[in-house]
């Protein structure tokens, strides 16, 4: 029978906004304007970089950009540099501030819970069962689940960049499994990563995958989790 579960953080219970949303935002706070159609080809070349964190994939990395984009996740240091530099590859307007731009997507208006994040976490606590988030993730999220009333409802979070291990590697679900003070095998991974958050298999853990979707096109994946849960037998 489960006894804890383990989720992932984007694309599973939060999804960032998109980069449309992103760059608009970003505009309007520096008070810098672009025209409609050079606005629009940028958003294009920021996707094609996969500048945004949580957004897009990139579908092109440059070279010298590999390295830190494979260890991105384990310091805050290397996240900022690859997605800054993914940034620059887009060729953004001199005028756009590109530090700060990444600095934006930190905030917790920048992310948004898919529409049965709460009401599953909210039902998970009312039957005692134990929730870790466990995410590659170079900077600390906790903000973002406090911004919406959601923090009191995870306990454990096992962050990349504080445990120095990157999703799949199994010490970052033995870590969250120690934390919960149980074995493998009564801890359900969800997630919607089936390489990294799949990862969990490995040491023993279920897996229930979701899909990475915009949260409008989202609304209920994570509900029939509580289902899954009622007959897993682990």
């Amino acid at each position: 029978m489960t006894k804890a579960v383990m989720f992932d953080f984007s694309g599973t219970l939060f999804r960032v906004v998109s980069t449309a949303e992103w760059l608009a935002a970003h505009l309007a706070a520096t008070g810098l304007a672009l025209p409609a159609g050079e606005e629009a080809e940028l958003i294009a070349r920021l996707e094609e970089f996969g500048a945004l964190p949580g957004g897009v994939p990139p579908r092109r990395i440059p070279p010298e950009v590999q390295q830190a984009w494979d260890t991105r996740d384990l310091t805050p240091e290397l996240h900022r540099t690859a997605y800054t530099a993914l940034t620059r590859a887009a060729e953004p307007p001199a005028a756009i501030d590109v530090d700060a731009l990444y600095e934006s997507h930190l905030a917790p208006a920048s992310w948004r819970p898919y529409p049965d994040a709460a009401p599953v976490l909210r039902e998970l606590r009312r039957r005692g069962v134990p929730v870790a988030v466990v995410s590659n993730i170079a900077w600390d999220l906790r903000p973002v689940f406090r911004a919406y009333g959601l923090e009191e409802l995870v306990d454990v979070y096992v962050l990349s960049y504080e445990v120095g291990a990157q999703k799949p590697d199994p010490v970052i679900f033995e870590t969250a499994c120690e934390r919960l003070g149980l074995v493998p095998a009564d801890v359900l991974m969800v997630g919607d990563d089936r390489t990294c958050d799949g990862g969990a298999t490995a040491l023993g853990c279920g897996f229930h995958p979701v899909e990475h979707l915009p949260v409008d096109r989202r609304p209920d994946a994570l509900t029939p989790l509580l289902a899954v849960l009622s007959g897993w037998d682990g």
